[in-house]
């Protein structure tokens, strides 16, 4: 038996997750109460369910239960079942913003909580969710196409108890993705941008990764950070985690970050790691 539990603020994209799964076959149950987890897993047992599940637990759910979760969470885990826990976030002013154009009213909002409020209330209230999230998901960059191939991605070509790990290439100047485990700053580097014949191209051009290739400390970086995964990425996957990402920054996300991140890709793929590769600012 899998089960997935799909988490998360409203408006960050768990209804698209939830989706997803169903299209891939998932018997899938929205807003389950947490209160019912005892009696789902269950249910879960029998030979006769569905061996692919996935629910949704949300903020409507009883506070208390809520406060409860991990304790819930723990003897689900125990009595046998497969279980992962995927939790969505976004930045405030980007809920807000998609909360505006769908014109969906914001399930803790009333007539004396603006949507601001209700978002920052949302996010203490499901912390004891978000505590035990086995992945957490930034969908601040993504739109609902892009979240849709990174949920397939990271849960269906993943073989069972395998570590997926995720390389992004991103710019600083946007932002440093919040959900990364692992953050390197390649700004330290030479920069392509300053070549006018390399400005418009990115880190998967050619001339830039000739560029970059005979720069000594390019490749003293990747080999560092090479180094260091090699080390650490097994005692994640001895402590039973599911997912790493993995971040690797420049200034605009265009050409060093992406040059590092195709390598590093290619070196952990040759070790039959489920590696997955994405280029933020590219998107």
């Amino acid at each position: 038996m899998k089960l997935y539990i799909v988490s998360g603020v409203s408006g960050s994209g768990k209804s698209t997750a939830l989706h997803v799964f169903e299209d891939l076959d998932y018997y899938c149950i929205d807003n389950l109460p947490v209160v019912l987890l005892p009696a789902f897993a269950e249910k879960c047992t029998s030979s006769s369910f569905p061996q692919k599940a996935a629910i949704g637990i949300d903020a409507r759910n009883v506070l208390e239960d809520i406060q409860h979760f991990p304790q819930s969470l723990e003897k689900l885990k125990k009595s046998g079942i497969s279980c992962e826990l995927l939790f969505f976030t976004a930045d405030d002013n980007i809920l807000i913003k998609r909360f505006s154009e769908t014109r969906r009213k914001h399930p803790l909002t009333q007539d004396d909580v603006p949507l601001a409020d209700a978002i920052k209330n949302e996010r203490k209230l499901l912390d004891p969710i978000a505590d035990c999230a086995d992945l957490l998901v930034d969908t601040s960059h993504y739109n609902i196409y892009q979240l849709r191939d990174l949920v397939k991605s990271r849960v269906t070509d993943k073989p069972p108890n395998t570590l997926s790990i995720l390389f992004q290439s991103f710019g600083f100047k946007h932002g440093v993705p919040t959900d990364a485990d692992f953050v390197f700053d390649s700004r330290c580097l030479p920069n392509p941008y300053w070549e006018a014949n390399l400005r418009k191209q990115t880190g998967l051009d050619k001339d830039v990764a000739e560029f970059l290739v005979k720069e000594p400390l390019v490749n003293k970086l990747i080999d560092d950070i090479k180094g260091l995964l090699d080390f650490w990425i097994p005692r994640y996957e001895a402590d039973n985690r599911s997912y790493i990402t993995i971040a690797i920054g420049c200034t605009g996300g265009q050409h060093r970050s992406v040059y590092i991140v195709e390598q590093l890709s290619k070196y952990f793929n040759k070790e039959n790691k489920n590696i997955i590769t994405r280029h933020r600012e590219l998107l």
